[in-house]
């Protein structure tokens, strides 16, 4: 089941969750794909560290390919590469992405993304896709392509007031183009057990029934070191308070999929 991970504030963690979710899911026997539709490359810098992505098969190449006929159209996983850690693999992202976008919206090619997922289903066991910080031509490709949209969330009031239109937004996808699509949860990032701000705004979500999980995810100085090392945290640190924080978010995702 693709699983969007989505906000339109940016430094909210999106990457961050994303690779480190794909992470654990490969680390657990699961064949895993991450989608970087994020023109920063946050993504892919993480999963493939100093590597050069721009001399790779990218996601802009895949939506290139949308735009012109072939009698042998590349298929979506010739744009695919692998990463140093097995059983994960990426569809990196592109500086090309922000120069193309009025192109592809223009051509009508929303449901590009959708249709190569599901070529691309008996491959993968997960799916992630990250996204830009915007409601733009890639978020709603991602919207529409996936089943599940996790959002991470900062505990603080402008991230509270940004949520409801979010998931305004993430309802309207589910209107118009996509039945699907459910919102898998709000991540809770950064948090910090003994700041009387955090424990407010998550206490004031709950209370309003918005589908906050559990366990929020602690503040840790870790994750740039794992960022640094292009390493998730699953393998750079296992015992580490936010990994255990990270791979039980993971599981009750899994769990609720089961469901």
């Amino acid at each position: 089941m693709p699983v969007v991970v989505f906000n339109q504030k940016g430094g909210v963690g999106k990457s961050t969750i994303a690779c480190n979710l794909a992470a654990i899911s490969a680390s657990q026997g699961h064949r895993t794909l991450v989608i970087d539709l994020d023109a920063q490359g946050n993504s892919s810098s993480y999963l493939l560290g100093a590597r050069d992505s721009q001399d790779l098969p990218s996601v802009a190449g895949f939506f290139e390919n949308t735009l012109s006929f072939s009698l042998r159209p590349a298929t979506p996983s010739e744009f695919i590469v692998a990463t140093p850690h097995q059983r994960l693999h990426l569809m990196p992202s592109s500086t090309a992405l922000d120069e193309m976008q009025a192109k592809l919206e223009s051509r009508h090619k929303i449901y590009k993304l959708r249709e190569a997922l599901q070529q691309l289903a008996d491959d993968y066991d997960r799916i992630y896709i990250d996204t830009p910080p915007a409601l733009n031509f890639y978020t709603r490709s991602a919207l529409i392509a996936a089943r599940s949209c996790l959002i991470p969330f900062d505990c603080d009031d402008f991230s509270r007031k940004a949520l409801y239109t979010l998931l305004d937004n993430v309802q309207e996808i589910r209107a118009d183009h996509n039945p699907e699509l459910v919102v898998g949860g709000i991540v809770v990032n950064q948090f910090q057990p003994r700041a009387n701000l955090p424990q407010r705004v998550v206490g004031e979500l709950i209370e309003e029934g918005l589908p906050v999980l559990k366990p929020y995810l602690p503040s840790s100085i870790k994750i740039r070191e794992s960022h640094e090392q292009a390493m998730p945290m699953i393998y750079l640190d296992p015992g580490h308070k936010l990994t255990q924080a990270l791979v039980a978010l993971h599981d009750s995702l899994n769990d609720a999929r089961a469901d």
